[in-house]
Protein backbone atom coordinates (compact mmCIF):
# COMPACT_ATOMS: atom_id res chain seq x y z
CA UNK A 1 0.00 0.00 0.00
CA UNK A 2 1.27 3.64 -0.35
CA UNK A 3 0.01 6.66 0.91
CA UNK A 4 -0.39 9.93 -0.88
CA UNK A 5 -0.66 13.27 0.62
CA UNK A 6 -0.66 17.03 0.72
CA UNK A 7 1.16 18.66 3.70
CA UNK A 8 1.32 22.50 4.17
CA UNK A 9 2.62 23.82 7.00
CA UNK A 10 2.94 27.61 8.13
CA UNK A 11 2.99 29.68 11.04
CA UNK A 12 0.76 32.24 11.54
CA UNK A 13 2.96 35.47 10.31
CA UNK A 14 3.80 38.66 8.76
CA UNK A 15 6.85 38.43 6.33
CA UNK A 16 8.42 35.45 4.76
CA UNK A 17 7.92 32.14 6.40
CA UNK A 18 10.92 30.67 4.57
CA UNK A 19 12.40 29.06 7.61
CA UNK A 20 9.76 28.10 9.35
CA UNK A 21 8.59 25.99 5.98
CA UNK A 22 12.08 24.94 5.90
CA UNK A 23 12.21 23.37 9.47
CA UNK A 24 8.50 21.68 8.49
CA UNK A 25 10.25 20.20 4.98
CA UNK A 26 12.83 19.10 6.72
CA UNK A 27 11.75 17.26 9.72
CA UNK A 28 10.07 14.96 7.44
CA UNK A 29 13.93 13.41 6.77
CA UNK A 30 13.74 11.67 9.99
CA UNK A 31 10.90 9.20 8.69
CA UNK A 32 10.44 6.54 6.01
CA UNK A 33 8.85 8.58 3.36
CA UNK A 34 9.55 10.76 0.10
CA UNK A 35 8.77 14.04 -0.54
CA UNK A 36 8.71 16.80 -3.21
CA UNK A 37 8.16 20.62 -1.92
CA UNK A 38 6.75 23.25 -4.31
CA UNK A 39 5.15 26.07 -3.93
CA UNK A 40 1.61 25.09 -2.24
CA UNK A 41 3.34 22.63 -0.17
CA UNK A 42 5.08 19.03 0.01
CA UNK A 43 3.48 16.06 -1.84
CA UNK A 44 4.44 12.88 0.88
CA UNK A 45 4.23 8.97 -0.30
CA UNK A 46 4.73 6.78 2.72
CA UNK A 47 4.34 3.05 3.02
CA UNK A 48 1.31 3.20 5.67
CA UNK A 49 -0.82 5.36 7.48
CA UNK A 50 0.89 5.38 10.53
CA UNK A 51 4.21 6.77 9.08
CA UNK A 52 2.86 9.21 7.27
CA UNK A 53 0.94 10.73 9.91
CA UNK A 54 3.95 10.55 12.49
CA UNK A 55 5.81 12.41 9.55
CA UNK A 56 3.21 15.05 9.65
CA UNK A 57 3.22 15.40 13.50
CA UNK A 58 6.54 16.13 13.32
CA UNK A 59 6.41 18.76 10.38
CA UNK A 60 3.66 20.14 12.60
CA UNK A 61 5.55 20.58 16.02
CA UNK A 62 8.53 21.82 14.56
CA UNK A 63 7.21 25.29 13.11
CA UNK A 64 7.93 27.74 15.51
CA UNK A 65 5.23 30.33 16.39
CA UNK A 66 2.23 31.38 18.81
CA UNK A 67 0.23 29.93 15.77
CA UNK A 68 0.70 26.88 12.93
CA UNK A 69 -1.77 26.04 10.76
CA UNK A 70 -1.11 22.73 8.79
CA UNK A 71 -3.50 21.74 5.93
CA UNK A 72 -3.28 17.88 5.39
CA UNK A 73 -5.15 15.85 2.40
CA UNK A 74 -4.67 12.37 2.45
CA UNK A 75 -5.16 9.66 -0.72
CA UNK A 76 -5.00 6.18 1.10
CA UNK A 77 -5.58 4.00 -2.09
CA UNK A 78 -6.11 0.47 0.15
CA UNK A 79 -6.47 -2.12 -2.78
CA UNK A 80 -3.23 -1.32 -4.91
CA UNK A 81 -0.25 0.17 -4.85
CA UNK A 82 0.25 4.07 -6.86
CA UNK A 83 2.71 6.51 -6.70
CA UNK A 84 2.49 10.01 -6.77
CA UNK A 85 4.60 9.98 -10.00
CA UNK A 86 2.22 7.37 -11.77
CA UNK A 87 -0.80 9.44 -10.88
CA UNK A 88 0.94 12.59 -12.85
CA UNK A 89 1.42 10.09 -15.55
CA UNK A 90 -1.45 8.95 -16.23
CA UNK A 91 -2.97 12.16 -16.34
CA UNK A 92 -0.01 13.20 -19.20
CA UNK A 93 -0.72 10.22 -20.77
CA UNK A 94 -4.44 11.53 -21.15
CA UNK A 95 -3.57 15.50 -22.32
CA UNK A 96 -0.81 13.91 -24.89
CA UNK A 97 1.91 16.20 -22.87
CA UNK A 98 3.88 17.18 -19.74
CA UNK A 99 1.26 18.55 -17.50
CA UNK A 100 2.46 22.02 -16.84
CA UNK A 101 1.62 25.34 -18.87
CA UNK A 102 4.39 28.27 -19.02
CA UNK A 103 3.61 31.85 -18.57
Amino acid sequence: MTVVALLSVAPVTEGSMAGEVAKAVAALDEFDVSYETNPMGTVIEAEDIDTLLAAVAASHKAVDGDRVSTFLKVDDKRTASTSARAKVDRVEEELGREARGER
